[in-house]
């Protein structure tokens, strides 16, 4: 059984849940939106798994799982999963932020991941994330959006650079890409500004995880409106196409007849490598797949059976063949918009695909009716990787790395397919409810 999805529809509501979702604790929070509204409980790590067949998420930051064991068929059950992650390339605010220069208030600034840092110039930005505040038991996290033009990263005129158009940029990301935000003869009051945003005291900001946000929406463009620009694209539209694969799958009763466990994995912190207590190498994924096979009254045996069973899809935005530079590109593995998910494949083991994993997605693409691409790596060029190789690694089950197609990835403005994104979601559908 296959789940089609209207491509104007879908295009709609991730342009929506970008927007929404300047942060990874933000996109978190949507993707809970979208899952609870059919039917899943959100659940605390620090509380029982729920032994009753049911559908269920938690949240560890801005890092989600989310499972339903409605067709359960016993605790050595296989798991399908689908993993992505919710964080994207930005400038993040350090501890200390208030900079004085030459009567200009900025606030200092640090790179996040590895964006393209020529796109963050001359933009309207504003602020997100998480803030810790003080409470009566230590401290409560809170969400903080201000979708305002708070800053700017002004770059230098032409007529004090004449080499810019001929040579290009020279950025220094300490010198150059502080965003100011007003002018005086003092440093302003970044922790003041906050506190009366999220109204506590200014003492009572114990802590935060801030970063910048372009503010220009997401949008359909081309000739045909068969494209969508926006942030963050890579890689919140795979976050966006599992949960609603998953959420739209479970609403219609698609029960998994070849007998899985479906579970969706949003992580945060791909960008700077998955090494922390929330990322893609962190304890999450596995314990939270080893509890809900005890909650199911398994044992450990039953969880490494499950898992030998078990097939991991790793989500990330893939890249599409930009016509102004095809020579960077791998010959016969051309891959383009609007032209189905994409298999990544990389003999390094930079994706954790291999023949088995790509026969896995292969029927699921099938099974969706959906047409797949490959993209290999240029042999002479290094090749990025995802968590794929890391959940692997972690969890010894079959994985296979795949994408939708992109251009511009890591600017502050992406692009991708509107007809891939429906596309994508049915994909998903269909790999988590397999036939």
């Amino acid at each position: 059984m296959a789940h089609e999805f209207d491509q104007d529809d879908i295009a709609a509501l991730l342009a929506s849940y970008l927007d929404a979702s300047p942060s990874p604790f933000h996109a978190v929070e949507g993707a809970a939106l979208i899952l609870g509204a059919s039917g899943f409980t959100r659940v605390a790590e620090t509380d029982p798994t729920p032994t009753e067949p049911g559908r269920y998420l938690a949240v560890r930051g801005g890092s989600l799982i989310a499972w339903t064991t409605e067709a359960d068929q016993g605790p050595a059950t296989p798991f399908r999963v689908v993993g992505a992650h919710t964080d994207s390339p930005n400038l993040r605010i350090k501890p200390r932020p208030d900079v004085l220069r030459h009567g200009w208030q900025q606030l200092a600034v640090e790179i996040y991941g590895g964006p393209l840092l020529n796109t963050w110039l001359d933009r309207d930005l504003g602020l997100s994330g998480r803030v810790a505040v003080r409470s009566d038991h230590g401290a409560q996290p809170r969400l903080l959006l201000i979708d305002e033009p708070l800053l700017r990263v002004s770059q230098l005129a032409p007529h004090l650079d004449r080499t810019v158009n001929s040579e290009g940029l020279r950025l220094n990301a300490q010198q150059h890409l502080v965003p100011h935000w007003g002018q005086g003869h003092e440093a302003g009051d970044f922790v003041g500004f906050v506190a009366d945003r999220l109204d506590v005291a200014p003492e009572d900001v114990l802590g935060w995880d801030l970063m910048t946000h372009d503010l220009t929406p997401a949008r359909r463009i081309g000739r045909d409106r068969d494209l969508l620009a926006s942030a963050r694209l890579d890689n919140l539209a795979t976050s966006f196409a599992a949960t609603v694969a998953l959420a739209t799958s479970v609403d219609e009763d698609l029960a998994p007849g070849a007998g899985v466990v479906p579970v969706v994995a949003l992580f945060d912190h791909e960008e700077v490598g998955s090494t922390t207590e929330r990322g893609a190498q962190s304890t999450f994924l596995p314990a939270m797949l080893e509890r809900i096979v005890l909650s199911r009254g398994g044992t450990r045996e039953d969880y490494l059976r499950a898992l030998a069973g078990t097939v991991i899809a790793s989500g990330d935005m893939a890249h599409a063949t930009n016509p102004n530079y095809a020579d960077r590109h791998e010959p016969g593995h051309h891959v383009q918009l609007n032209g189905g998910p994409v298999l990544k494949i990389n003999a390094q083991a930079r994706y954790a695909t291999d023949g088995m994993g790509a026969a896995a997605f292969r029927l699921a693409c099938e099974q969706a009716g959906v047409p797949v691409q490959s993209f290999v790596t240029r042999t002479d060029l290094p090749c990025g990787s995802t968590v794929g190789p890391m959940t692997s690694a972690l969890t010894g089950a079959t994985t296979v790395d795949f994408g939708a197609p992109t251009l511009s990835m890591h600017s502050t403005r992406e692009a991708c397919g509107v007809a891939d994104q429906a596309m994508y979601a049915a994909a998903l559908a269909a790999f988590l409810f397999p036939a």
